[in-house]
């Protein structure tokens, strides 16, 4: 398929997939006129990639997924290198996490402090 059909099946935009190419995510075939051919398997790919990137992941994340469902694997995150990424992840996340809430705290107190009497409502009571 050439490169629009695949960014129409991918759901992105010709330009992010050459620029997955250039950075050796995924790699075209070229047909006899030059123009950039793919496959099923890159499809894949570039969905591996746009799902990864989804959730908070960065490009040089996704190259072990990538990877891993290059060497065969059913899923690009069956691969230990992949794993370390995940588990790298959660605890960026996890580090976040106590970051806001610290910084929650922090604001809850300014707050208390700055109207007694006021009722702070938690996350998502009206």
């Amino acid at each position: 398929m050439r490169i629009g059909e695949l960014a129409r099946r991918a759901g992105v935009s010709p330009r992010a997939l050459r620029y997955y190419e250039q950075q050796g995510l995924i790699s075209a075939r070229r047909s006899a006129n030059g123009y950039r051919e793919y496959g099923e398997a890159d499809l894949r790919l570039v969905s591996e990639i746009r799902s990864l990137l989804a959730v908070g992941f960065t490009l040089d994340d996704a190259r072990p997924f990538v990877a891993c469902l290059r060497a065969g694997h059913d899923s690009g995150g069956s691969c230990p290198e992949s794993v370390a990424v995940y588990r790298r992840k959660l605890a960026e996340i996890d580090d976040e996490i106590r970051t806001l809430l610290a910084r929650r705290a922090e604001v809850a107190a300014q707050f208390t402090t700055a109207c007694p009497g006021c009722v702070l409502r938690k996350a998502g009571e009206s």
